[in-house]
């Protein structure tokens, strides 16, 4: 990064470059181009996806400019709009004389690639650009490399073509997913916080575990797992609950390494929580050709268990450290907060059962989006009014935007929406509830830059891959080892995205880590869906695991603790999570990959046991502290239950049940000798 972070002036949030009045208005217009384009589709696909990468560029470089000069950032940033414009201006010629550039291509595709790499490297850091450079280096130079590293070799001309302007490089398909599900996913995220969500799960998570053993904790679990239906990025994810949660876990005992952990953890889980996942579901879904909904379902019940696995940590955590819960008088009523703001989860449902009904991800997010935006302003506009009249107001227009969905489509609600817009300008008080839906179309353009840089470079990776044909080396790799040892791949496979977590984002991490390695594991038996969350998961585990875990990292400014320290604690926490990919490969009903469903319930209570005993490994702690044996006994009953081996289950059911009735009635004596002893 080379911006020292700021507060935002126009609608931002703490923690990101400050917005000028002109970037502010970039951001605005870049939400409504995203906006307009999902709506009505005037423009092909190719066209947008090099306008949605011109917007990405041209708003990084004027939020981090080159040598702290604003001049240079929007030099650099207007240069690579116009490049994202030549792609309209040209299309037809381009189409016409794809694979022969002229001059003026040359510059236009050296120029975005050159630039994409120095805009990722000023979002992120130097790791995922020196990553893409050896693959851009491996497509120009890999013919000098040995057998069976090298290639035929590619000339410039090729590279350029690829990367630049064709289908399969920096326009590819996590570039198309980028600027059409994810970013308009985020947007929805953003309305939704400016409406006051993060409130509504604040306040309904405190209600019902605030006063709980070890209480605030769990409220950052609760609080964070709902986050992640509305919000699929981790890290902002840990900047927006974990304000709130992770003080409130200090005041009450925990430490701020296990509370910045704690709400790490938590985060990251909402990337694998339905219905709005993270941008690596959406990618997903496009790489394997398999509906967005079919991901979401897999992703169920692997989510819930990971949520459980930080609940139960939590739980164990302040069983052994004994932290008690908030005063039950300081927490909210939850169904209070539910009955003040429960009409922000219609668009949430309603995004549910679109997707349910089987519309596609861009058609449901994008009346979620606007479903939300005719709840803000007919609720800001209803509230000018009395009590019963407010009720009235808000109804009409509810049914009114949904009528014109229905009849005459999602054009007819953009209508409703501008309608309500110009009326609340005339009210007064109603240009504050504008300000704040433009601040979220602000706030919505600078959260996508992360990911849509990404996902714009690590079309540099799909392109050199399709390009030489590399990846089918490393799988051959992958597939022979599988062949004497499926775990064995499995723990390479998982090693790998362990690693590559260490510097670069969830999204490119999943995109390498699926093209070298699912396809292996597709060949070696596992399902093509199971093979793609296998990298998935370990994807986002990677973001929690040290010495670079960004998720820990962010949350390191509100804990006051190292991130460093905060990751370690978070790799405990979530050290039973790591158990659920592989029971899901050797068990794909885990994911919901069967029609029987006595193998679901079955394979649901076996990975609930095996969280509940690597939990006490771990911790320590069950009813009472658990002695260093069974602690031992705890680690190999789960182990049995996770291999997936003759008897091995009977094993390790048998060898939980022993241990758990052996720790109660220890417990038990315990408790019975305490009452029956005379007091000091």
């Amino acid at each position: 990064m080379t911006s020292t972070p700021t507060t935002s002036s126009a609608g931002g949030h703490a923690g990101a470059p400050a917005f000028t009045t002109a970037i502010f208005l970039v951001a605005v217009v870049f939400s409504s181009f995203q906006v307009i384009t999902a709506a009505f589709a005037p423009l092909s696909s190719p066209v947008v996806r090099a306008i949605h990468v011109g917007f990405l560029l041209l708003m990084t470089f004027t939020l981090y400019p080159p040598l702290g000069q604003r001049w240079l950032g929007w030099l650099a940033g207007g240069a690579a709009f116009v490049a994202g414009l030549y792609h309209w201006v040209f299309e037809a010629d381009l189409v016409q004389r794809a694979g022969d550039l002229t001059g003026a291509d040359y510059v236009v595709g050296i120029v975005t690639i050159v630039l994409v790499f120095e805009a990722a490297r000023r979002v992120m850091g130097a790791a995922l650009p020196i990553i893409c450079g050896l693959f851009l280096a491996y497509a120009l130079f890999g013919q000098y490399l040995p057998e069976p590293l090298n290639h035929r070799g590619y000339g410039l001309d090729q590279v350029v073509g690829q990367l630049g302007f064709g289908t399969e490089g920096i326009y590819g398909t996590p570039t198309f997913v980028s600027s059409s599900y994810i970013f308009l996913f985020i947007l929805f995220g953003s309305f939704l916080e400016q409406a006051g969500m993060i409130k509504l799960f604040t306040d309904f998570s405190l209600g019902l575990f605030g006063h709980a053993k070890g209480g605030p904790a769990k409220v950052a679990v609760i609080s964070s797992g709902l986050m992640g239906t509305i919000n699929g990025s981790g890290v902002a994810n840990v900047v927006t609950t974990g304000q709130f949660t992770i003080p409130l876990m200090k005041r009450f005992g925990y430490k701020p390494a296990f509370a910045g952990g704690v709400e790490a953890t938590s985060s990251m889980g909402g990337q694998i929580m339905p219905p709005v996942m993270g941008a690596v579901a959406f990618i997903m879904a496009e790489t394997i050709n398999v509906p967005y909904l079919e991901i979401c379902i897999a992703a169920a019940i692997p989510a819930i268990l990971y949520f459980l696995t930080a609940f139960v940590m939590v739980h164990f955590e302040a069983g052994r450290a004994n932290l008690l819960g908030m005063p039950k008088d300081e927490c909210p009523n939850p169904w209070e907060a539910v009955r003040l703001r429960w009409y922000l989860v219609l668009p949430l449902a309603i995004l549910v059962f679109l997707l349910f009904s089987g519309y596609t991800p861009l058609f449901s997010g994008m009346v979620g989006l606007a479903l939300t935006v005719v709840l803000i302003f007919g609720a800001a506009l209803s509230s000018r009014f009395g009590a019963l009249p407010l009720r009235i107001v808000f109804w009409v227009l509810v049914a009114l935007a949904c009528s014109a969905f229905f009849r005459y489509g999602i054009g007819a609600v953009m209508s409703v929406i501008a309608a309500l817009a110009v009326v609340l300008a005339i009210v007064r008080g109603g240009r504050q509830t504008l300000r704040s839906a433009v601040d979220a179309m602000a706030d919505g353009a600078r959260h996508a830059l992360p990911v849509g840089v990404a996902c714009a470079l690590v079309g540099v990776i799909i392109g050199v891959l399709t390009l030489t044909g590399a990846a089918t080396t490393f799988a051959g790799y992958i597939i022979q080892l599988g062949q004497h040892s499926l775990f064995l791949s499995l723990l390479l496979t998982m090693l790998v995205c362990l690693v590559l977590g260490m510097g670069i984002p969830t999204i490119p991490n999943y995109i390498i880590t699926s093209s070298l390695a699912a396809p292996a594991l597709l060949e070696l038996g596992v399902p093509l869906l199971v093979s793609h969350m296998f990298v998935f998961y370990f994807g986002i585990m990677a973001d929690l695991t040290p010495p670079v875990a960004l998720a820990c990292f962010a949350a390191s400014p509100i804990a006051r603790e190292s991130g460093l320290k905060i990751s370690l604690q978070a790799i405990r926490i979530a050290a039973a999570g790591f158990v659920v990919p592989y029971m899901a490969v050797y068990a794909p009903a885990l994911m919901l990959q069967t029609d029987d469903w006595t193998a679901v319930v079955y394979i649901v209570f076996k990975a609930v046991v095996a969280i509940l005993l690597w939990g006490g490994a771990v911790i320590g702690h069950w009813l009472a502290p658990l002695r260093w044996y069974e602690r031992a006994l705890a680690f190999a009953a789960a182990a049995f239950l996770v291999a997936a081996l003759p008897a091995t289950d009977e094993i390790g059911l048998a060898l939980a049940a022993a241990l758990a009735a052996w720790h109660v009635a220890r417990e038990r004596r315990r408790l019975r000798a305490a009452a029956a002893a005379p007091p000091a």
